[in-house]
This record gives C-alpha cells, structure tokens and sequence, in this order.
C-alpha cells in the first residue's frame, strides 16, 4: 500500500471536512485521501456519520467547511460542474433509486445520453455489457417493480458502472435487502474490487470489509477514530472505541 501512494496521486482528497445540521455536528475535521484501485470500507455505528460524509463526497450535501479535491481540483469551488463531477465519481443507494416508470436497460441507459451525450445505441451496447457483468441481462425489459431487491441493487450498480466512473461509492449497499441476497450484491462488488475498481464503500458487512477493503476508516461520533489495512485494523486495534465496537461485532 505505501508503494501505490509513493507512486500515485490521490483521485479524491478530503480536507478538514465538517458538517453541521443546525446545532448538531456531525462531522468534524475528516480528512484523508483516495488512491487508484483503492477500496476503501467506512465503519462504524449508526449515526457515526458515515453516510454523510459519502453524500459530502458526492454533493449531495454541501459540506459546512472543508475542502474536497477530484484529481487535484477543489470540487466545492466548482459547484456549477456538479453533474459532471457526478458523471466521475457515482454512487450507489441504499434504496436502489431506480426509475419505477422504465425498464431495466432504459435505467442504464439514461445517465449516458443525458449526461454523456452518448448516441442511444452506442448507450445500449455500454448498458448491455454491464447488465452481463453484474448477471441481469435476462432482465433487460422488466420493470424495477418486477426484480427483487438483490436483483434491483445489481442493476443500480450496472448504472453507476456504465458512466464509467473514476470512483464509485456505496451507501450501504446491502442493508435494505433480505439476508438472502446479500450474497449476490456481494459478489459482484468482490470481482470489481479484484477488478481494481476504485471504491468507497459505507457497509455493516464486517467479513466483507475485512476480506476485500485495502484500507478500513472506523468513524466515530464525527471523526475519524482510527483508519488502517484490514490486518491492523481488526487484529490490532488502537482505540478504546474501536475495540468495543469489534468486540460487539465478534459477539454477533
């Protein structure tokens, strides 16, 4: 890992990132940065902030301070660009976000022609490829509606993968679907992160962290409390905080 960051330069920096809805902080000085082909896996208990500083990454929320750098430019003084910031860097829901009213390959398609500008069968050919990838080409023509939660998040993830995206990032991505298909989202974010897709994933998956993250960030009432590769993380954990909440997982 400390080759890869000698070498490379950071796609995403987070600088000082804070975060206030009205009196409540919920995030405080956040900072650290992403690399190609990183994964990287944000942990921690509910209301910890991990999902607010994703929807910072991706301007869903405007952060309070702070700065955001794309590959060495602040984003938050470009807000004007912000679709096509989004083109780069996707995201995918917890709740899948799809469009009710289209059918599984109009879905893939959109983001392409209207952000992209792509021609509608250039966008098909792209939307086809990785509907396989994620296994939901014999879907193409049904409605979100008709799929199972399983099979609604890997057509979400197919969608955020034909962008083409720098980084994708996760929110998590398994916690609205029964156990049952938890496997099948899994597997697919297991062979893009052996793939070498960048990613940054908010999950409760603890296996999953542990076994395919290059790097863990455990946030903590707003702060990072502690961040390392999976082996350090979770066989030698510094913090007081950080131990209680392994200890609580391992129990489980």
């Amino acid at each position: 890992m400390e080759n890869n960051i000698e070498n490379k330069k950071p796609i995403i920096e987070v600088k000082h990132l804070g975060k206030i809805f009205g009196t409540n902080e919920v995030l405080s000085d956040i900072d650290f940065n992403t690399y190609p082909g990183d994964v990287i896996c944000i942990i921690g208990a509910s209301g910890s902030g991990k999902s607010t500083l994703l929807r910072c990454i991706n301007l869903l929320e405007t952060p309070t301070s702070g700065n955001i750098l794309f590959n060495g430019t602040d984003i938050l003084s470009d807000i004007k660009n912000v679709t096509k910031y989004r083109a780069k860097v996707g995201m995918v829901f917890q709740q899948f976000n799809l469009f009710d009213n289209m059918t599984v390959i109009e879905n893939c398609m959109i983001g392409m022609v209207k952000v992209l500008k792509k021609p509608k069968d250039e966008a098909r050919k792209i939307a086809m490829k990785y509907l396989e990838k994620v296994g939901m080409d014999p879907y193409i023509n049904a409605k979100p509606s008709q799929l199972s939660g399983g099979q609604k998040q890997r057509v979400a993830i197919a969608r955020a993968l034909a962008m083409e995206p720098s980084v994708l990032l996760f929110d998590e991505p398994t916690s609205a679907l029964d156990p049952q298909m938890v496997g099948e989202v899994l597997k697919v974010m297991r062979t893009l992160a052996k793939e070498g897709l960048t990613m940054i994933i908010v999950t409760h998956e603890m296996a999953f962290a542990r076994d395919v993250s290059t790097r863990i960030v455990f946030m903590d009432r707003g702060v990072i409390a502690e961040e390392g590769t999976p082996e350090e993380f979770f066989n030698n954990p510094k913090g007081q905080r950080t131990k209680e909440f392994l200890s609580r997982f391992r129990d489980n």
